[in-house]
């Protein structure tokens, strides 16, 4: 059951009893309401809250995506390389924006694939490129390599070494 409150307030004046107080009735129901200045000052500081959330969002969404490409683009490399030397033969892996394939230097099927960095809207700048991998694991006909990704103003650069070593700059 409500609670039932009580308020003083002066009536308009009447034949009878004029300008007398009386007591009027409100439920706590009626108590516990907001303010139509209040909703909207808690509106608008939502609003702005949101508008600056939503960016900051944006942001590290575009990160994480731009990283797990560059992430890939590295295990792909080493994926490569380990292939090359455990088969004992030529490998070569071409990286493009859509298809990530290793296959054997011959050109006949391809032993993986995996969708590129374009699968998570990610860019990949240049050409496709390739990495020619000999069987002791060294890359073959290749000086520095680099790789640039990009989504939204998130940017990362893989470094491919003569040597086959990998980074990952920022």
């Amino acid at each position: 059951m409500h609670a039932v409150e009580y308020a003083l307030c002066r009536s308009a004046p009447h034949k009878k009893g004029a300008g007398a107080t009386r007591l009027w009735r409100y439920s706590s129901a009626m108590k516990e309401g907001f303010t139509l200045p209040e909703l909207v000052l808690v509106l608008a500081v939502t609003g702005i809250l949101l508008g600056i959330g939503v960016t900051n969002l944006v942001r590290a969404m575009d990160q994480l995506s731009v990283d797990a490409a560059a992430t890939q683009l590295v295990a792909a490399h080493q994926r490569a390389r380990m292939m090359a030397v455990a088969r004992g033969q030529v490998l070569t892996l071409l990286i493009d924006s859509n298809d990530i394939t290793i296959a054997p230097r011959t050109g006949a099927e391809p032993l993986w694939s995996a969708a590129g960095p374009a699968g998570s809207g990610v860019s990949l700048a240049g050409p496709s490129r390739r990495f020619t991998f000999s069987p002791e694991g060294l890359t073959l006909g290749l000086s520095n390599a680099s790789l640039q990704l990009q989504r939204g103003s998130s940017t990362r650069t893989v470094v491919v070494s003569r040597l086959g070593r990998i980074r990952i700059l920022r």
